[in-house]
């Protein structure tokens, strides 16, 4: 009998794949030429075909078995399908790859009549989890075969957004694969037919894998389900980060519960993971309702009870509200620039920006480059900064205002927007100033600034919908949400309107005019949920592994992008925007569901295994009240 070697346990191991033995920068070193393989694919679903399309293209000689009729399908790939399992393994495949699903592959090992293979046979198997494979392998495989378990970190969906199989990752573990030179030449033509493709190649045990995999595979699942049940839409005011959140949906949806579920009941680690994020979840909406109870306390007890914060529009009668709120619902359309080139002096503005903090520097870099002339007050100073833009920076909002801008700016934060505008002294600006803000909630500032500032002044609500961090590369193709509340009808007036908006346009930005109350309520489910999915991972303190999944590194630049924005900036979106308590209670019952199906799937098995299909005893324990989940 040929001698193996068992590959010992090491949870820490590493490595990536070489196929040739030339040692350069080339990430992808050429394979010696393809020594055609005879494999046989046990599981022809979705997952089977797909690798199949490759391994053909390849030169391989398949063979396909599964429990449906696929012949069709394997007839037109060019493949021989086998409804015996007996006829099959006569054929004497090299390779034996295992599609199947993860709760199905221990029936399927014991079906197996291993005594129609030849002794050596490989075995390989793509499941998400990876110690119970490799467990059933080594519990059910004859001792002379050999075993590769490895996961490719992919599916048919990425793939087609990613354009192939190039940069994606195969992860594999080599368990048990016999010295003989032919033995591991057959093991490495295998893995070479990833590596041509591009894959990454990422040797590790399966223990390591376990336990990365809990923290991206599993979370990327639930987050995605979680999503899914919310039945998200696509808005006209679309952010990255929102798109992201969308695409991980649909990705996820193309995967059945079986897949999920397996992931759960199969990784040591996916029930901490769960337990976690539950933990987190509580935590933030903690925070979110701690700081609401904050501020109601001080209205009671600190004589404000004449203000209330929760309908920031400072009218007293609902009545009054109506009669403000933006009642038409406005379309997307495209901005043209009136001015092209560059700004002449026709259409240059003296811009005062009050609140000079990384939003406001952000928007004055790119205006003082357009030729603007660029003011700036915070209560911070920020003299250093300016200087550095060429921005004039200063100290007295009276000062700022006596140089008379044409357009005030207001940079400020949700939470001190109120409190800022009581401050201004209008009395020192021009009539006909043109006032605009830039928060991320927008009936709030309209209603705002509709009652604080006097009836000649103009009003633009803007929301640029990206920030230093997801702008750092230009603003192209980034949306510009804008809404003429009051614009004088005097042509000056419209043409420093347009002359602003056109600053935006300049850079490529998306022009998308529509009304305030629109915006929030499209914003309820990009913003808001974008951002609660963003602050719940960040309190799980993810990070990068060796076999991050497309969906997970979405997750990890999701939580870079958030975890750089305020607490007051998630509060005020949630406090300032009618539809964001909503979507948090419709985030809590969707995250409720899944677990309910989880744990509903985990009782009926247990109860299965405890007491079969006794109905006696199905009806005594609905009587207690401990009857499964239906």
């Amino acid at each position: 009998m040929l001698s193996r070697s068992l590959r010992p346990p090491n949870p820490t191991t590493i490595s990536h794949l070489s196929l040739s033995p030339n040692n350069n920068d080339d990430p992808l070193p050429s394979p010696d030429p393809i020594r055609p393989l005879r494999i046989a694919i046990l599981g022809f679903g979705n997952y089977g075909q797909f690798l199949a399309e490759t391994l053909s293209s390849q030169g391989h000689v398949l063979f396909a078995h599964s429990r449906s009729n696929h012949s069709a399908a394997a007839r037109r790939l060019g493949i021989s399908f086998f409804p015996d399992l007996n006829d099959l393994c006569e054929r004497h495949p090299d390779v034996v790859l295992l599609c199947t699903s993860i709760l199905s592959t221990e029936n399927v090992l014991k079906t197996l009549p291993f005594q129609r293979l030849r002794r050596n046979t490989l075995f390989v198997d793509v499941l998400s989890v990876k110690e119970f494979a490799k467990t059933l392998l080594l519990q059910y495989l004859p001792e002379d075969f050999d075993i590769l378990c490895t996961h490719p970190m992919f599916g048919p969906q990425s793939v087609s957004s990613n354009h192939g199989w190039r940069g994606l990752r195969f992860v594999y573990d080599k368990v048990r694969i016999g010295e003989d030179v032919s033995r591991s030449l057959r093991c490495e033509n295998f893995l070479g037919i990833f590596q041509r493709e591009g894959c990454e190649m990422v040797e590790m045990s399966c223990v390591d894998h376990d336990r990365y995999a809990a923290g991206s595979q599993f979370i990327t699942h639930t987050v995605g389900r979680i999503l899914d049940m919310l039945k998200l839409q696509s808005t006209p005011i679309n952010t990255k980060g929102y798109e992201a959140l969308l695409d991980l949906a649909e990705n996820t949806r193309g995967d059945s519960f079986d897949l999920y579920y397996g992931l759960f009941v199969y990784n040591n680690n996916s029930l901490e993971m769960l337990e976690r994020m539950d933990l987190a979840f509580e935590a933030l909406r903690k925070e979110l309702f701690g700081r609401l109870h904050g501020v109601v306390r001080r209205q009671l007890f600190e004589g404000e009870a004449q203000k209330l914060l929760v309908s920031p529009n400072g009218h007293r009668n609902e009545a009054a509200l109506d009669m403000m709120r933006s009642k038409d619902v406005g379309v997307k359309y495209e901005y043209n620039p009136q001015v092209s080139g560059s700004v002449n002096d026709s259409s240059r503005l003296k811009i005062g920006i009050v609140g000079f903090g990384n939003f406001g520097q952000f928007l004055a870099k790119t205006m003082v480059r357009q030729g603007h002339t660029v003011l700036a007050y915070s209560r911070t100073d920020y003299t250093d900064v300016a200087a550095e833009l060429g921005v004039s920076y200063l100290s007295d909002l009276d000062d700022l205002f006596e140089e008379h801008p044409e357009v005030i700016l207001l940079c400020t934060s949700i939470l001190s927007t109120e409190k800022v505008l009581k401050s201004l002294p209008f009395q020192r600006l021009k009539r006909s100033t043109l006032f605009v803000d830039v928060l991320s909630v927008k009936e709030f500032p309209r209603n705002s600034f509709l009652q604080a500032l006097p009836q000649d002044f103009d009003i633009l609500c803007t929301h640029p919908m990206f920030g230093p961090e997801s702008g750092k590369n230009g603003w192209n193709g980034l949306s510009f949400v804008f809404d003429k509340v009051r614009i004088g009808k005097d042509e000056r007036r419209v043409y420093r309107c347009d002359s602003f908006l056109d600053i935006f346009a300049r850079e490529g930005c998306c022009m998308v005019e529509m009304s305030c109350a629109e915006h929030d309520w499209h914003a309820a489910g990009s913003q808001f949920i974008t951002h609660t999915v963003g602050r719940v991972l960040e309190k799980l303190s993810l990070e990068s592994t060796p076999i991050d999944t497309k969906g997970y590194e979405t997750l990890l630049k999701l939580v870079e992008n958030t975890s750089g924005d305020s607490f007051d900036l998630y509060y005020g979106l949630f406090l300032y925007n009618p539809n964001a308590m909503e979507q948090l209670e419709r985030f809590d019952l969707a995250f409720e569901s899944l677990k309910k199906q989880l744990f509903g799937r985990l009782h009926r098995l247990l109860h299965k295994q405890l007491f079969g299909n006794d109905k006696d005893t199905q009806i005594m324990l609905e009587t207690i009240g401990l009857s499964t989940f239906s």
